[in-house]
């Protein structure tokens, strides 16, 4: 009887989660129900499923509103007509028009129609809901043309009185108004919530014929036809035997590449895989991620494979990813065994200006009707929650600050109001608040998309499914992770920069060769890792230094042990020691020796995880994957975790293992929880280290162009500024007659180019090259303003900066002869003039142009100072007693130093007190590292960009040196001499 059921992700409508809304339905004993949720069917998967273990029939359809105004219910008869709901709404919505007043004929749907809103005459598919308070509205009239379409109409969307203030509440949310100002015509009806189904016909026992109505209406829907399990496309080539014969051949093929044609080894460990993936029937999934691998080969794009996909020998002969699994001795029967039903993870990764062109080809390669990008649900979150509520009360935002800030008085929230907001907040936490884009997924199945979704054009603007990455998996719909990075970028640019200013080619995808280069291990052992992707960090290059890291093998697991899970458990320090002291490795127990020799011990990758619980606790592999799942945060379900967890130390029991022991064991495992690596991701990172590294080892200069020109990576624009200046380069300011908008070399000279000035407009940018390079160089200042039409303050702000410096005349007088051409109320234009008139010149007095003047206005319009350092701006001579090369030598004593601020990174202790870890440069241009403990620092020690004035006691860890400080101040610069 209860054909208009919202739940959750009726959003800030609907109150009730689906799994409530199945458990109320059973225990009031309604045996079958229709979710209709407005404008979407995100729940529509997940209500079948849970309806079916609950013995509900489950029959699903939309609810559709324009303007928060009911339009009409669409109800599917089976999924065919599902089909048709969701492309009626998916049209609409990739096309961005209003959902007409009337709805189309639907051949496999009814719509139902509220009793004020049916159209005069109704189609055979079309029927008219009445709710039970409008019965009155039935007496006397003629329903002979209607009698046989009325059928019940009683909407559900809360559980009681309660969860109806919690409904207006998001309803007040949703219209971004105050709760005062929500009437009747914004909310549903009070007693929106579900009855007993004998109670709700008695309230129709008047009109019997209604109910019967309503019966026939649900008799004839049915969601039997579902059918959820291996939903992604079933083959490549259109046959599953000649889609095993071509992956046969292109793993033969890519052998010889990998690893010659006569290793016989490899050709049965490549056989064994071909056969597991040909019974599990993946043959097409390898092929399609190839094939968009080809593609953007193809296209010159450069990209990286990562996931558990990365464990195949096949997927590296493939060149999806560029780790040998050979060599790092990954099994590949971990990702895909017999047992395992979801084929293996394949993220791969391009730079972040061609992702997209990746994506457009996957839709049209396997059409629109079959292709989206997944979605996310975003829920209401914490301090989010209160904000919003506060904003519905009418409260100030000094009021709201309080109640959400945990450093103000604890007794600003020690009143009714706050109480209020925290009543509601239990109520709203975690619910559903808007639909959004994953990161990267794609969906590419074998039927039509919209028999399980409706589709959404957010932003991005390529269809994406109306639910998440657990609903997908839930259904049997895997993904392929199509990401971008700007490290990928890095990699491109800088090759094609070497290619044009070096005329060498560098094949950035023969990693073997850069693994066993001497030059390149030197420079990672030093750490001097400056714009390469993962390792440029200070914490990144501390442990490069500590480990003394010079090979492939090591900077795998110094991937994984930066993790916050590794390095918090204490686990990343026990590593270092033991990696550099093996004969004192101290294993817990026998099995952790046998599993975890080669990371002496300790727990570094998810397959660690696996391998202990697998053969300390004795849990069966399958059970050990669902953990490592956890870990990495793909499984949801809480309560079986804990139930996993608890067998975990049965099992151990059960075997006899000692309880102490198996408690510190579960300490290590547990700590990995969301941040820990397979060991095929870190080697994976590891290979686009090492083809960063390659390239800065040897190519300095191209590299850091190319880094500078992907908008850098984990440090702010100058610092890579200043590692260009350190290869070599003569680093010169913009200039209108050499710079592009991004930054270009040629030999030696490097022009930062027009997208870095700050204030300058696009059309400019991208203007003063672009006509500079149809029609010659600029002669001379009038040129330039005639054929660039530039205006008055944008041509000031390049004169500030020198980019006029090819004139010969200094920027004072530049200043002076610009309001001869732009200071009156016409500008001139670039049409050609049949006679030119020139500008008078006047005589000018001297004015030359000054460091300090030009330092200031580079700070300005750069952001840093090009033609001065930042020492050279401080108004001490002082330059420190010690400098960073010397630093250890110092070790146990107390010493002041000068440094230049490049970055901060705040933590909190045990105590919840913060501390910080500063990262500056000495005069020299080398990098040192500060400790600040709360005890000897103040609320915030660091005051932005600039030199600071340190002093601290020198401590040394695995023989890298850092200060703990005890004094620190931010050092005055000198006074800007500001032009007139």
């Amino acid at each position: 009887m209860f054909l208009n059921v919202h739940s959750h992700f009726s959003l800030r409508y609907g109150t009730m989660s689906i799994e409530r809304i199945v458990e109320t339905a059973v225990k009031l004993g309604i045996t079958e129900m229709v979710l209709t949720d407005i404008n979407n069917s995100s729940g529509c998967m997940a209500f079948i499923r849970l309806c079916r273990q609950a013995g509900i029939r489950p029959i699903i359809g939309m609810e559709y509103r324009k303007n928060n105004r009911l339009l009409y219910l669409g109800i599917a008869r089976n999924k065919e007509g599902m089909r048709e709901l969701n492309e009626f709404l998916s049209e609409h919505n990739l096309n961005g028009t209003e959902l007409p007043e009337r709805a189309p004929v639907f051949r496999n749907a009814y719509v139902l129609y509220t009793l004020t809103n049916a159209p005069q005459q109704l189609a055979d598919h079309e029927r008219i809901g009445i709710r039970h308070t409008e019965l009155r509205k039935l007496i006397r009239k003629d329903l002979s043309s209607i009698r046989e379409r009325l059928v019940i109409f009683h909407p559900v969307t809360v559980a009681g009185k309660i969860e109806y203030r919690l409904h207006e509440y998001l309803r007040a949310i949703d219209l971004n108004t105050l709760l005062s100002k929500v009437g009747q015509e914004d909310t549903c009806a009070p007693d929106e919530n579900f009855l007993s189904p004998l109670v709700l016909e008695q309230l129709f026992d008047s009109h019997a014929y209604i109910v019967e109505n309503t019966r026939a209406l649900l008799k004839n829907c049915h969601t039997d036809d579902y059918v959820f399990g291996r939903l992604n496309r079933k083959t490549f080539t259109g046959c599953k035997q000649d889609d095993m014969a071509l992956l046969r051949k292109l793993s033969a093929d890519g052998m010889v590449y990998r690893y010659g044609p006569d290793d016989k080894k490899i050709a049965k460990k490549i056989l064994d895989e071909l056969k597991v993936i040909d019974d599990l029937d993946f043959s097409a999934y390898f092929l399609i991620v190839y094939d968009i691998i080809r593609y953007s080969m193809s296209r010159g794009y450069y990209h990286v494979g990562r996931g558990s996909g990365a464990n195949s020998v096949v997927a590296y002969c493939l060149r999806i990813t560029d780790v040998d699994p050979i060599k790092l001795d990954l099994y590949f029967e971990r990702f895909l065994n017999p047992k395992r039903s979801a084929p293996p993870d394949f993220d791969i990764d391009y730079s972040w200006d061609e992702r997209e062109d990746i994506q457009d080809y996957i839709f049209k390669r396997y059409g629109k009707k079959y292709t989206a990008l997944l979605g996310t649900m975003s829920t209401f979150k914490d301090r989010s929650v209160i904000r919003e509520i506060g904003k519905v009360l009418g409260l100030a935002k000094s009021e709201i600050d309080s109640f959400t800030d945990p450093t103000q008085d604890a007794r600003n929230r020690d009143n009714a109001t706050f109480n209020r907001i925290m009543a509601i907040y239990t109520y709203m936490k975690d619910m559903p608040n808007q639909r959004s884009i994953h990161a990267g997924g794609i969906l590419i199945s074998e039927e039509p998309i919209t028999y399980y979704t409706a589709l959404d054009l957010p932003p991005k603007g390529m269809p994406t499914v109306q639910w998440d990455m657990y609903e997908a998996e839930a259904i049997g719909l895997d993904k392929l992770d199509i990401l971008s990075q700007r490290g990928i970028g890095h990699i491109k640019e800088a090759a094609n920069l070497i290619l044009e200013n070096k005329k060498r080619k560098v094949d950035v995808h023969d990693v073997r060769s850069f693994l066993v280069d001497e030059k390149v291990n030197f420079q990672l052992k030093s750490g001097d890792t400056i714009g390469c992707f993962y390792i440029e960090s200070p914490a990144m290059r501390q442990l490069l230094k500590k480990l003394r890291c010079e090979d492939y093998l090591t900077l795998v697991a110094a991937s994984s042990i930066i993790r916050p899970g590794v390095a918090s458990s204490g686990m990343m320090k026990n590593y270092i020691h033991y990696f550099h002291h093996p004969d004192e490795v101290q294993y817990l127990h026998p099995v952790m020796e046998e599993q975890l020799q080669e990371t002496y011990g300790v727990m570094v990758y998810q397959e660690d995880v696996i391998k202990v619980c697998h053969h300390y606790a004795g849990l069966d592999m399958a059970d050990a994957d669902v953990l490592r799942r956890a870990m990495s945060g793909k499984y949801r379900s809480r309560e079986e975790f804990d139930k996993l967890v608890e067998k975990f130390f049965a099992k151990a029991a059960e075997i006899g293992r000692d309880g102490e022991t198996t408690k510190e064991v579960w300490r290590q495992v547990s700590s990995f929880a969301g941040y820990s690596f397979s060991k095929a991701h870190s080697a994976s990172y590891a290979v686009e280290s090492y083809q960063s590294l390659y390239l800065k080892t040897y190519f300095p200069m191209e590299f850091m162009v190319a880094v500078l020109n992907n908008y850098g990576g984990f440090y702010q624009r100058w610092l890579y500024v200043h590692e260009l200046k350190k290869t070599g380069a003569n680093v010169h300011l913009p200039c209108v007659n050499h710079s592009e908008a991004k930054v270009c070399i040629n030999g030696a000279d490097v022009y930062l180019g027009l997208i870095g000035v700050q204030g300058l407009e696009n059309h400019y940018v991208e203007k003063i090259p672009q006509e500079r390079r149809e029609r010659g160089i600029y002669q001379n200042f009038e040129d330039f303003i005639r054929r660039t039409c530039i205006t008055l303050e944008q041509c000031i702000l390049l004169i500030r900066l020198g980019a006029l410096r090819f004139t010969g005349r200094t920027k004072k007088a530049l200043l002076w002869d610009v309001y001869n051409y732009l200071g009156q109320t016409t500008r001139p234009n670039n049409h050609s003039e049949l006679f030119a008139v020139p500008v008078k010149n006047y005589k000018m007095p001297d004015l030359p142009d000054e460091l300090l003047e030009s330092a200031y206005q580079e700070l300005e319009l750069l952001g840093y100072p090009l033609s001065l350092s930042m020492f050279d701006l401080l108004k001490t001579d002082y330059r420190g007693d010690v400098k960073a090369d010397n630093l250890i030598r110092y070790e146990g004593k107390t010493v002041k130093m000068l440094g230049n601020y490049v970055c901060e990174k705040t933590v909190h202790t045990k105590n919840n007190k913060k501390m910080w870890f500063g990262t500056f440069l000495d005069i020299d241009g080398n990098f040192f590292d500060t400790t600040h403990f709360p005890n000897s620092t103040p609320i915030y020690p660091f005051r932005g960009k600039g030199c600071y004035l340190i002093e601290g006691k020198v401590v040394t860890d695995f023989g890298f040196p850092s200060i703990e400080v005890t004094r620190f101040a931010k050092l005055p610069i000198k006074d800007n001499p500001v032009i007139g």
